[in-house]
């Protein structure tokens, strides 16, 4: 599996889009179209926010993430952000998740940044059992419950 930045691999753009769109847009009634996430896809960078890093396995994307300089409204000292971490199911439980992960931990880091934030609303276990430390519990604009996490870069 390689892991590649979007903006080098833009040919992968409409897919990362497609995934994004239907799990976290249609998933919460956002009211963007899926047009708005490909144009948005388009104008990702390898080193400044928003950065997108796609899972390559025989050449189909199988995974994305991004880093967003925020990605919650209510905490803008918190930067910067992963966010919209995906798997296709079909690659779940393979490591895909976890090298995109890691990846961006390098890539935060080499940017700089000592610490890196996420928020989620189901699944605070799976990143508390790879070393990120609980910050808060928020309710969004949604009036959902999200859990706020950091990882120390150092």
């Amino acid at each position: 599996m390689d892991i590649e930045f979007l903006a080098s691999a833009t040919k992968y753009k409409e897919d990362v889009a497609q995934m994004v769109y239907e799990e976290f847009v249609l998933k919460i009634g956002g009211t963007k179209s899926l047009n708005d996430v490909v144009n948005y896809f388009s104008n990702t960078n390898v080193d400044q926010f928003p950065i997108t890093l796609i899972a390559l396995d025989d050449e189909k994307c199988v995974g994305t993430v991004s880093i967003f300089e925020n990605d919650l409204k209510q905490r803008q000292n918190y930067k910067p952000w992963l966010a919209s971490l995906y798997t296709l199911p079909a690659h779940r439980s393979k490591g895909v998740g976890s090298q995109l992960i890691t990846e961006v931990l390098k890539v935060v880091k080499g940017l700089g940044y000592e610490e890196i934030y996420l928020k989620t609303e189901n699944a605070s276990d799976y990143y508390r059992n790879r070393g990120w430390v609980y910050v808060e519990t928020l309710i969004d604009a949604n009036d959902e419950s999200i859990d706020v996490f950091k990882h120390n870069l150092n």
